[in-house]
């Protein structure tokens, strides 16, 4: 019998494969197969965080782990196992800004195309409703 899941879910980890230290997505607020979105606390003993700041592979590690929250989601949605991705490529990398330990992101993940085990996503990050950094990501799923 499939289990009901209610958004948002605020602890994500039965969604992605990684798991502490190395977790940089807290909340899943919506998954549609298309457009996910999470929260982020970002915490001073945090990994990553160096001078009060999450650093650059922080945040691209962050849109990541917001992809594989809403595969991982709808996955488990059809009862199916989880797969495990890889970042194939980045490209278009901007970061404008640097979060600070307290601050809370909300980063939003949108998927382009799919080919096969190959999906292309833009993944933009907010803090306080301005965009601090974007990109795009080809993201390789392990049969």
């Amino acid at each position: 019998m499939q289990e009901e899941i209610t958004l948002p879910v605020l602890d994500i980890t039965r969604f992605i494969p990684q798991q502490p230290p190395i977790v940089m997505v807290d909340e899943l607020h919506k998954s549609d197969g298309v457009t996910t979105v999470t929260k982020f606390l970002v915490k001073a003993d945090g990994l990553f965080v160096e001078e009060n700041q999450l650093k650059e592979p922080g945040l691209i590690e962050n849109i990541a782990q917001t992809a594989a929250a809403g595969t991982g989601y709808q996955f488990v949605k059809q009862e199916q196992p989880i797969p495990v991705g890889f970042i194939g490529a980045i490209k278009h990398l901007q970061i404008f800004q640097l979060p600070e330990a307290g601050d809370i992101i909300t980063t939003q993940v949108t998927v382009l195309d799919t080919v096969l085990d190959i999906t292309l996503i833009k993944g933009e990050i907010q803090l306080h409703n301005t965009i601090i950094a974007s990109c795009e990501m080809k993201i390789v799923l392990k049969k």
